[in-house]
């Protein structure tokens, strides 16, 4: 009986996961070197989709002080992302990490696993990192994940109740491992009049900032809120999709020469969805 590969890759995200890396990793806090190693390793947390660092308690320039573990909610998603680190789903210490003077609350923790060798998990949002001497944003990369950027000449069509958000046959596919195909469609072949700026941002590590646009409620429709969005200035190895406008598939009406594109369910889909998957 073959195995479908992406099936198994997602079954693994109940497991504590790691692999060593072989690239120097710092991390600086307002200026101030606060680890610099050559001996990490990624680690993925169960149900955690993104790996962190965990590197030797030696390599860290401050202080660990345990603190007590955050305490985990009695009902948790399939999957989490980089946010929430003080969440653990795993068994180990939690710590603080004070480097001269300054104190980072529930940054570190020990998983409690020999084959880490007694590294320790770092929180990424309060540092700004360097892989070599690359600034990395988002979390670390995935050695097993990977991007491909197609330009097509599909025909593209999204509409949410009917009404044409944007229609083009000059689209770019961005295949991302375990994501649906994002269409990142031409800013001129999307109406953007029916659109609002909004205020949320996120990060991607592969691809940089975006910036978001919601659908307002007009003529009884319900709003949609963060519909789609775009990189203004994109990482150099997206920069095909710059300025370029992308849909949630999980939240819109997809046609792609002419076949309508079931809506995926996804970690970006509504509780509802879920359930109803």
């Amino acid at each position: 009986m073959a195995t479908r590969l992406g099936t198994h890759l997602m079954a693994l995200h109940s497991q504590l996961l790691w692999e060593p890396v072989e690239r120097r990793v710092r991390a600086t806090l307002d200026g101030a070197t606060d680890l610099d190693t050559l001996d990490a390793a990624l680690v993925w947390e169960p149900r955690r989709v993104v790996p962190m660092y965990a590197v030797p308690p030696g390599d860290l320039a401050g202080v660990l002080e345990p603190r007590p573990p955050a305490p985990a909610p009695s009902v948790l998603p399939p999957v989490l992302g980089p946010v929430n680190f003080g969440l653990h789903t795993t068994p180990g210490r939690s710590f603080d990490l004070v480097v001269a003077g300054a104190r980072v609350p529930d940054s570190a923790f020990a998983p409690d696993d020999p084959d880490l060798g007694g590294r320790v998990v770092v929180e990424w949002a309060p540092f700004d990192w360097l892989e070599e001497a690359t600034p990395v944003v988002g979390h670390p990369h995935d050695p097993f994940k990977r991007l491909d950027l197609l330009a097509a000449d599909r025909h593209v069509v999204v509409s949410v109740d009917g009404v044409v958000l944007a229609d083009t046959h000059h689209p770019v596919a961005l295949h991302e491992t375990l994501v649906p195909t994002r269409w990142y469609l031409p800013p001129e072949d999307v109406r953007l009049d029916l659109l609002a700026p909004s205020t949320s941002t996120t990060t991607c590590a592969y691809k940089g900032h975006a910036r978001y646009w919601s659908l307002p409620s007009r003529d009884g429709r319900p709003a949609v809120e963060d519909l789609a969005w775009s990189y203004p200035d994109p990482l150099p190895e997206a920069a095909a999709v710059r300025d370029h406008v992308c849909f949630y598939a999980e939240r819109t009406d997809l046609v792609v020469d002419g076949s309508p594109v079931p809506r995926p369910v996804t970690p970006w889909s509504s509780p509802a969805e879920h359930e109803r998957s």
